[in-house]
């Protein structure tokens, strides 16, 4: 159990952050700065540890996978990077950059096909692994102090995300507006700053905090990703700097929790237990084994077993139903995709792939195949039913999916409940199919060799005594310099 000192403070009498009616209190933001404080490796759970190393795992590949998408060429272009010893490897590649570009371009990378793992209602690795994969290769951070790291910003992640619900209903995207926090929080450890600049760490990230679920779809969403990785990497700077923010910014009632809030009523009153229950253990992750936005992989996965034993035609399906929950249907908005973008959050994209091509890689989540003429055709039988009730391991699915398949005769072939599928937390992905995901993640940009070295790697991470020790892979990112006449 991770000692988590509760000292009652005066914070009326505080000369950092006076306030009305001043109590005797511990604050959620200055509590949790002293979990950030105090966590070491040694308080983390010996069954915490491998989820930590398959999330850096797993995240390494997808940003190997992600690393040619468009944002990420825009991103590079944007901020000019170029080659030089100065600065860390963006993306782990040959190019260098600064930090926090790094953090940006690597959470972009990571997002960019939504291959990434998903928890707490959003993707907490493709927001965390490239900003403390950035931040330990300034610091020389050793694999023991990144795992730390990754724990303490997964566990104030899960801490804020449980006072609330349906966070995508009020628009926001839950990844960049936890993710930043929790950046905050991770590179807070891994500089070991004391308590009062971890939770200014947090305030400061806490007025970072945005993005908008109206962008899902788009260039963007992973966008996203990579700028509460950025903007929490600076936010942990600039308290390591002196910066200083609200001791109540969390759990004020004009405070960072009251905002995002659904209806503006969240959990502000009870006590933290980070560093008490360790959430990784009873939410874990979800590693994708398709590249679209994890609410519909559910019936996806299930459709597709079923069709195995009864294969149908296109053109004999008169109706599709999929039951899930509010909180998924909100985000899976597009009924007519146009793009590949667009496909990843459609429901009817994943019907349509499982009954016509039985797959959904990515080579299918183009907009190649979304405009499809077969697939627009069966766009229009696919409709969602969005139900009330909640799972309690992930407050945004329901406790299971099922999709009913009626055909023009008048059978219906029927999923059932599907509460979990490979790759969900509860029921993982061996080492080999881990190995078989990276391999594909990292076709374009890796030999076989060089592919499995990388795997290998990551797979010490507790042995690593530098991120030096994970190899560099040249050639993933092209070096851009712009004249002035084109910046």
């Amino acid at each position: 159990m991770l000692t988590n000192s509760r000292n009652a403070r005066y914070l009326g009498a505080s000369d950092r952050t006076p306030i009305q009616n001043p109590v005797e209190l511990m604050t959620l933001t200055l509590d949790l700065g002293e979990f950030l404080q105090n966590i070491r490796f040694n308080h983390v759970p010996d069954e915490a540890i491998p989820l930590v190393i398959d999330a850096f795992t797993d995240t390494i590949g997808v940003i190997m996978a992600g690393a040619h998408e468009p944002i990420v060429s825009v991103l590079q272009k944007e901020l000019a990077s170029s080659t030089g010893r100065d600065g860390v490897r963006a993306c782990l590649s040959d190019v260098r950059v600064a930090p926090a570009q790094a953090a940006l371009i690597g959470g972009a990378a990571a997002h960019a096909l939504d291959y990434d793992d998903q928890a707490l209602t959003g993707h907490p690795s493709a927001v965390l692994v490239p900003a403390i994969l950035a931040e330990a290769e300034v610091l020389g951070s050793s694999g023991r102090d990144m795992i730390t790291a990754y724990m303490a910003g997964y566990e104030v992640w899960a801490e804020l995300v449980g006072r609330g619900r349906n966070y995508h209903a009020k628009g926001w995207h839950p990844t960049s507006v936890f993710g930043v926090i929790a950046t905050a929080a991770a590179i807070a450890v891994l500089h070991r700053l004391p308590a009062e600049q971890a939770a200014s760490a947090l305030a400061i990230a806490a007025s970072h905090a945005s993005g908008l679920s109206v962008n899902f779809g788009t260039m963007t969403k992973p966008y996203h990703a990579g700028m509460a990785a950025r903007d929490g990497l600076i936010s942990a700077r600039l308290a390591a700097r002196g910066a200083t923010g609200s001791s109540v910014a969390l759990e004020a009632p004009k405070g960072f929790l009251n905002a995002f809030s659904l209806d503006g009523n969240a959990d502000l009153d009870s006590p933290s237990l980070a560093g008490k229950e360790w959430r990784i253990l009873s939410h874990r992750l979800c590693i994708k084994r398709y590249p679209t936005c994890y609410f519909m992989h559910r019936s996806f996965d299930a459709l597709v077993s079923l069709l195995k034993d009864n294969p149908v035609r296109p053109e004999d399906v008169a109706d599709v139903e999929m039951r899930m929950s509010k909180g998924q249907a909100t985000v899976l908005v597009y009924t007519h995709p146009v793009s590949g973008l667009e496909a990843k959050f459609s429901g009817q994209f994943a019907m349509a792939a499982a009954v016509i091509l039985g797959r959904m890689g990515v080579n299918e989540v183009t907009t190649e195949v979304a405009t499809r003429q077969d697939f627009q055709d069966f766009y229009g039988k696919v409709r969602i039913t969005a139900i009330e009730a909640y799972d309690t391991r992930d407050p945004a699915h329901s406790p299971s999916d099922r999709v009913k398949v009626t055909l023009k005769d008048g059978r219906v072939l029927d999923t059932g409940e599907v509460v979990q599928i490979k790759g969900h937390a509860f029921d993982p992905l061996t080492h080999d199919e881990l190995w078989a995901k990276f391999r594909e993640c990292t076709e374009r940009t890796h030999s076989l060799e060089d592919a499995r070295s990388l795997f290998d790697s990551t797979r010490r991470l507790v042995e690593i005594t530098t991120t030096h020790d994970l190899p560099t892979a040249v050639g993933v990112l092209t070096p851009v310099r712009l004249s002035a006449a084109n910046a």
